[in-house]
């Protein structure tokens, strides 16, 4: 079978890349688990906490999303990011000014976060069309002091921060810029073009974690928020009910969306953040990221079964939602420009 661009299916992960991990040692205290994107090593009264990523569907600013992206991962244990290394696969076509440019912003994203980048590889690879790079991202902390995003429970409530399809919105303003710009104003690809600003989620993160109420979080990328929400009900355990006039959606990722007939819950989500948290203490995580310029909000609620995924519609309807086949951003990509009025 032929696979879809994109994350590898949960079946294929399970039942193939997870029974070939190695040895176990004991040392590793989480390790490979659907829904949880980073490995926590116990090593004597520290913590590493570690996650790797590639950005792949990105040409624009893919250095300053490579540190960005492994650094949310980190974050959503509640660790701060340390240390970044990286692998820089070039196409043939490649410059001495394109690894210029891609390592200026690694830079500029490391030194914003205080990471240091530590090594990583960079390579001209044959056949290749696009520049990829693959980050790796590692935090550190005391014994015992993280969540991971295997913590939900039922009962608690499910807060998002910023807004839905945030990498996604800005990625297509960026890379199919030319082609929007016959349906939407210049104006508002310029406005979704500086959503890349908001992709780190490490302040909120760490900000949500040092309350003590928070009893999970997860970054939602590929799959977007709906994927996202799957895969933390999964690694918890536990089912959930969200409310779809509740997740906020700002105009720009609506406008784009109409115009690729995508559907933005399913639009890769790099810069919001999944919290979850005790039903009595939501008010105080939300109050904590307001008043830190993050805006924020509770979208539902987690469930005691694991086969109740249900999302209530604008008009009431209660559908059940599965795990997207693939990122719409793929979908997005694969168009030649016919849409529908936005």
């Amino acid at each position: 079978m032929k696979l879809r661009c994109g994350k590898v299916p949960k079946h294929i992960l399970q039942n193939t890349v997870f029974s070939h991990l190695g040895v176990t040692r004991k040392e590793v205290v989480v390790g490979p688990t659907f829904g949880v994107d980073g490995a926590v090593i116990k090593l004597g009264e520290k913590t590493l906490i570690t996650s790797m990523d590639p950005i792949t569907g990105a040409i624009e600013r893919i250095g300053w999303l490579a540190v960005n992206i492994s650094a949310n991962d980190v974050s959503t244990f509640g660790v701060e990011p340390a240390f970044f290394s990286s692998c820089l696969l070039l196409p043939e076509t490649s410059s001495e000014e394109t690894i210029a440019t891609v390592c200026r912003q690694m830079d500029i994203a490391a030194k914003k976060l205080n990471t240091s980048i530590t090594g990583g590889h960079s390579e001209v690879t044959p056949r290749l069309t696009f520049p990829i790079v693959v980050g790796c991202c590692i935090g550190v902390t005391e014994k015992e002091r993280y969540v991971t995003s295997k913590g939900a429970k039922p009962g608690d409530l499910l807060i998002l921060t910023k807004s839905v399809g945030i990498e996604g919105t800005a990625i297509l303003a960026t890379d199919r810029f030319n082609q929007l710009l016959t349906k939407l104003p210049k104006s508002t690809l310029l406005r979704a073009q500086r959503f890349f600003d908001d992709i780190s989620v490490v302040n909120e993160a760490i900000l949500a974690f040092k309350t003590g109420c928070v009893t999970a979080m997860h970054d939602p990328t590929e799959g977007g928020v709906v994927g996202g929400i799957i895969e933390m009900a999964a690694a918890s355990g536990v089912g959930f009910r969200v409310f779809e006039d509740a997740i906020p959606i700002t105009k720009e990722t609506k406008k784009i969306s109409k115009f690729f007939g995508i559907d933005p819950l399913q639009l890769i989500a790099s810069g919001s953040l999944l919290i979850s948290t005790g039903r009595t203490h939501g008010e105080r995580v939300l109050t904590v990221l307001r008043e830190s310029g993050v805006e924020a909000a509770a979208i539902g609620e987690f469930l005691p079964s694991i086969a109740e995924r249900e999302i209530v519609r604008y008009d009431g309807r209660i559908e059940q939602l599965t795990l997207p086949l693939c990122d719409h951003l793929w979908l997005a990509l694969e168009k030649s420009g016919d849409s529908s009025e936005p």
